[in-house]
């Protein structure tokens, strides 16, 4: 039973440097290799994987094991070309001394990479790195910082705000002053954070699936999303509006109040438009209508009739009605019931086409 211990140098740094014909074989000439690499470039960590490689042919020896140590080494022409060298220097070492198992020293993730080829032609029974003890934190940080480069996501969720935010700062400080530079640039890194903490890029993508889905497939949804989208916006300009014409000048509770007064109607209508466009489409698409999509535009405007009457309870505003005089609570007991009564009439709408449904199936049976 003989053990071959072999150090695989795939980029052929020890050839090149000690001017020598790959595979070495012998206890010998691997311990002369030492020397002649140890003198030529001192500092290389392929001396480390040489000694490595002697200690563990002197033990396996010790243990009273046959063992040959020798020295693979690659090219540094191409990965391809590197492969192949080894694969025949190996199989060389193979025919010459008949080895039944093999132990294979490295010095890096790049050389580990020969392993499965050593595998195919010798049973490997381990594998041993050899990482210099002062280099292990830069080379464990050097090749994170070459696994976080090789994925895609990670480039673009943290280098590119991070670019954008170099580029900004000397943009900033010349039109603006350091303090505004400095916000700016702090608000573009928590926007951000923010963006990916929060999941909303899968919201987006989400998003712009469906408005891809829906452009293609021709439903009426997309004109009345269209038409929501312009009545939410009349909605946000109105409660703009409205605001500026309070009295107070601040953002406070009573601007909010406002705010959500003047531009809830046009925020419940848009609300409405939408259901009713996707009611459309289940109608047109499943030839039914579902309970909780007909029940969609009740909700929502019963939903904005009550924050209607809520907001303006809290502006303390009287209504007339005819020549009837609404207190603000009246006129908040108005609302909640108009509400209700919204909500309601939606129910039965739809508990009466449900049951002409069911009663139009029977008939059909």
């Amino acid at each position: 039973m003989t053990t071959l211990v072999c150090c695989v140098d795939r980029e052929n740094a020890i050839g090149s440097t000690a001017g020598i014909q790959p595979p070495v074989a012998g206890w010998e000439a691997v311990r002369s290799l030492v020397i002649d690499v140890g003198l030529a470039e001192p500092e290389s960590t392929s001396v480390n994987s040489l000694l490595e490689t002697l200690r563990i042919g002197r033990g396996l020896r010790d243990d009273g094991e046959d063992a040959i140590v020798a020295v693979l080494s690659g090219s540094s022409e191409s990965a391809i070309t590197a492969d192949r060298a080894i694969a025949s220097q190996l199989e060389t070492l193979v025919d010459r001394y008949e080895p039944t198992d093999c132990i294979v020293v490295i010095d890096s993730i790049d050389d580990e990479r020969v392993v499965p080829i050593i595998e195919s032609r010798l049973r490997v029974d381990a594998v041993d790195r050899v990482i210099v003890r002062q280099a292990r934190d830069i080379e464990s940080t050097y090749y994170l910082l070459k696994q976080f480069l090789a994925d895609e996501q990670l480039r673009t969720t943290v280098l590119v705000p991070l670019g954008v935010g170099l580029l900004l700062i000397p943009m900033l400080l010349l039109w603006v002053s350091p303090a505004a530079a400095l916000a700016g640039v702090a608000a573009l890194f928590g926007s951000a954070i923010l963006y990916k903490g929060l999941g909303l890029d899968e919201l987006v993508g989400s998003l712009v699936d469906s408005i891809r889905e829906l452009l293609y497939s021709g439903r009426v949804a997309v004109v009345t999303y269209v038409a929501a989208g312009g009545l939410g916006t009349i909605g946000l300009f109105v409660g703009a509006l409205g605001l500026s014409e309070t009295t107070t000048t601040e953002l406070s509770p009573i601007a909010v109040v406002a705010f959500v007064h003047y531009s809830i109607p046009w925020l419940a209508v848009a609300a409405v438009t939408a259901g009713i466009g996707r009611l459309l489409d289940e109608l047109l698409v499943a030839e039914r209508l579902e309970t909780p999509y007909l029940n969609l535009p009740f909700a929502l405007l019963s939903v904005g009739v009550v924050v209607r009457g809520f907001t303006g309870y809290l502006f303390e505003l009287e209504l007339t009605v005819g020549s009837v005089v609404l207190s603000p609570p009246q006129r908040l007991v108005g609302y909640i019931v108009a509400g209700i009564l919204v909500s309601l009439v939606g129910v039965r709408l739809t508990a009466l086409l449900e049951h002409k449904a069911a009663g139009t199936a029977v008939e059909q049976s």
